[in-house]
């Protein structure tokens, strides 16, 4: 909570607080430090909004209400100014601008260490006099907020004619009575030593000592939370280790039985225990006599021609003696360049190790930055919460209704936007634990396995028929996967494969992928259709044959979600992308991630939450749609936008065909996307709302649909095409 208890520009406590026009609190010494002449008419300031002597500040101070006294007030302004004893402090808090606030804003010229503007100081002009300057501020004199930067003009009353905020004085001067009351709950000393942390579960006060003699963080405390300091880190126990595998019994085991079967499955005798056991129960078994007389003779008839290959064996030998010479001497050469090479292909692969563990390095440190940047972030807005709610909370026990009616709206204003701020995906990780840096090593172990002495002898042919994989070939939504093999046994080599796609219509071939892989996904096909597909291999002596056509039919229906990606960052998506809503007062657009080009498609929207009558916008649009605006207001996008009572047809920014009918909670919204008539055409509760909204609309379309914060809508796809509708309603214009 101190956090919130320090004035922005000294980053003291506050003294004297005043409350601006935009519900922010500075100190009264710090706000004449702050306070600027307007542009528009650059007229020396007025003599109360110099710099001036404790003295002066005391007799301002002790005019203004008449509840202080002058020592407060001089007291406050030589602690609360810039670069006095608390101007080290930053300010931490966060800045919040609102279009409609009707203030205007000014930034001066020079800044305090702490980053407040502050006015530069000058001689005044002539002719002018600090006795003979106005009490209050001139006409040209305004205070801009150094959170929020709004300027506000001062009144006759000058700074004085700001409220005080008196809540605040009494928080703040309770606050440091119970900081300098904070004593150890538990010390045996007298008197007992300040304390060091306070336990949330426990609710007792510990100095450093006592924390680690009655407190420590491990067994049940563990998981207690100090403050402040923060918490300490502290979890749970190590689990526990696992037990080691079960073995399967064997024959082994069976030392009082005798080998009676064999297991022709498994090709070894078995006992009569293991087949009551049930490891061979469903085997082919023999008896174990009759398999021996049979493999006796299997191994004689065997050796019969084994002799006769003897006889020729010793003819052999004769031969093979005479080449061992030159066998021995080409063996020796070959050896030595075959070190050659493998040790430059090591040299190789030894450097380009390097280069991977510097990326790998370069990885890890960036995920660290990033992920301590969060920590502190987080860390940061925690703090923040928290003292926004303990401050909260004091205020709440205040009696002073007027006064808690002063910063009351405020302060509901601050809770909602710091709950937002938490809403908005900050609890979730920025980069995940793993490393995305796959190691694509297949293709040069493959190499490596496929590494071999060309045989010059025969010259190199192209490469032969491509086997298609079907059992691997699939198709999903709008796109394909094919994968194929070489032949086994294939000893010419192959440099890359081709793979074509007709058109899905029966027309001609087109090549869709060129390399060395084997396995291909292609994305952005038509619905419902059927396409031929093809692969041939190719290497310097040329390109082989091609393999056998697979035909591949497309979904029917398409099933997509939101898009996170191109969405626009005040998107809200959950329900696995297929709910959407919206974290700003202003209209936003999110794309589908399906893309349309031909055939008819039909997807709804369920209205899950209506507040407040928004116009929200549901249609089609290009990849390229302007996502800060309604949907329909360029020429990338065609919509239609409804509110409780009526609908309205727009593409870029042309109203048309207003129709009665609207939307409320619970309603659904259908669109139909007709590329074969190449029109579009809307439903509201399964009634088409007027005429078809768009005729003559050609090219690829993504679903779209654009929203607020007082909206939210569920996508439903995979639907068939609605064959029969009530009759539309009519325009009204």
């Amino acid at each position: 909570m101190e956090e919130e208890l320090k004035c922005p520009v000294c980053g003291s406590l506050f003294r004297e607080p005043i409350i601006l026009p935009c519900s922010h609190n500075v100190c009264l010494p710090c706000a004449r430090t702050i306070a600027v002449q307007t542009p528009e008419r650059e007229q020396h300031l007025p003599a109360l909004l110099q710099p001036r002597a404790p003295a002066a500040a005391a007799a301002a101070a002790g005019g203004a209400g008449g509840a202080a006294g002058p020592g407060p007030a001089a007291g406050s302004e030589a602690e609360c100014a810039p670069g006095g004893g608390g101007g080290e402090h930053a300010d931490k808090l966060s800045l919040h601008s609102e279009s409609d606030s009707g203030y205007g804003s000014y930034t001066p010229s020079l800044k305090s260490p702490n980053g407040v503007r502050v006015l530069p100081l000058g001689p005044a002009p002539a002719g002018s006099s600090s006795a003979a300057a106005p009490r209050g501020a001139g006409p040209s004199s305004s205070l801009t907020c150094p959170q929020c930067h709004r300027s506000a003009s001062l009144d006759p009353r000058g700074l004085r004619g700001f409220p005080r905020n008196r809540l605040l004085e009494a928080i703040v001067q309770r606050y440091q009575q119970g900081r300098a009351a904070a004593k150890c709950q538990l010390c045996d000393r007298s008197p007992p030593e300040p304390a060091a942390v306070a336990c949330e579960q426990c609710e007792v006060l510990y100095c450093a000592a006592c924390q680690l003699k009655c407190h420590p963080t491990r067994g049940p405390f563990a998981k207690h939370r100090l403050l402040p300091p923060p918490s300490l880190p502290g979890g749970p126990g190590g689990g526990k280790a696992a037990g080691g595998a079960r073995k399967l019994p064997t024959c082994a085991d069976h030392e009082l039985e005798n080998y009676s079967m064999y297991c022709v499955s498994c090709g070894t005798p078995v006992c009569y225990q293991c087949l009551e056991e049930g490891k061979h129960g469903q085997h082919e078994v023999k008896a174990l006599g009759a398999m021996w007389k049979q493999h006796k003779t299997q191994l004689s008839q065997a050796l019969n021609g084994v002799s006769d290959k003897a006889k020729e064996a010793k003819e052999f030998l004769v031969q093979l003696k005479n080449i061992l010479q030159q066998i021995q001497e080409n063996g020796l050469d070959y050896e030595a360049c075959l070190v050659a090479q493998c040790d430059a292909l090591v040299d190789a692969l030894t450097r380009q190790k390097a280069k991977l563990l510097t990326k790998v390095t370069k990885e890890r440190e960036h995920k660290l930055k990033v992920v301590w940047d969060q920590i502190n972030h987080c860390t940061l807005k925690l703090r923040q919460s928290t003292g926004l709610m303990e401050y909260c909370l004091e205020v709440i026990k205040e009696n002073d209704p007027s006064g808690f009616l002063q910063i009351s709206d405020a302060l509901i204003k601050r809770v909602q936007v710091s709950q937002e701020q938490w809403v908005k995906g900050a609890l979730e990780p920025k980069v995940s634990a793993e490393f995305d840096l796959t190691l694509d090593s297949e293709p040069l172990l493959q190499s490596i396995h496929q590494l071999d002495f060309i045989q010059m002898k025969f010259p190199i042919t192209v490469p032969p028929v491509p086997l298609l994989q079907l059992e691997k070939c699939c198709t999903r939504n709008n796109s394909v996967t094919l994968a194929w093999r070489m032949p086994p046994f294939t000893h010419n080599p192959v440099e890359g494969y081709i793979l074509e796609l007709d058109d899905g219509d029966g027309g001609q071939f087109r090549e869709v992928y060129v390399g060395k892989e084997t396995l291909c996904t292609i994305d952005g096909l038509h619905f419902n259709s059927t396409y031929n597909a093809r692969v041939k291999a190719f290497n310097s002596s040329g390109v082989g044959p091609y393999s056998k056509t697979v035909v591949l039919q497309t979904s029917d229906v398409a099933w997509f979600t939101f898009d996170p990606s191109s969405a626009h960052r005040d998107i809200v998506l959950s329900n696995d992308n297929q709910t959407a809503t919206c974290s700003s007062y202003d209209d936003r657009v999110v794309l589908g991630t399906a893309a349309f080009s031909k055939g008819v498609h039909y997807w709804e929207l369920h209205v899950d939450r209506y507040d407040n009558h928004p116009d929200p916008a549901f249609g089609i649009a290009r990849i390229n749609v302007v996502k800060d605006m309604m949907l329909g207001k360029d020429d990338k996008a065609w919509a239609m936008y409804v509110d409780n009572n009526r609908s309205w047809f727009m593409h870029c920014n042309s109203h048309t065909s207003r129709t009665e009918g609207g939307v409320s909670k619970g309603a659904t919204v259908g669109v139909l996307l007709d590329l074969n008539k190449h029109s579009l055409t809307f439903y509201i509760n399964g009634q088409q709302q007027g005429p078809p909204a768009f005729e003559n609309v050609e090219g690829v379309f993504m679903p779209a649909l654009s929203l607020n914060r007082n909206v939210q809508v569920t996508l439903h796809t995979g639907l068939d095409v609605p064959q029969s509708v009530r009759q539309p309603k009519l325009p009204t214009n």
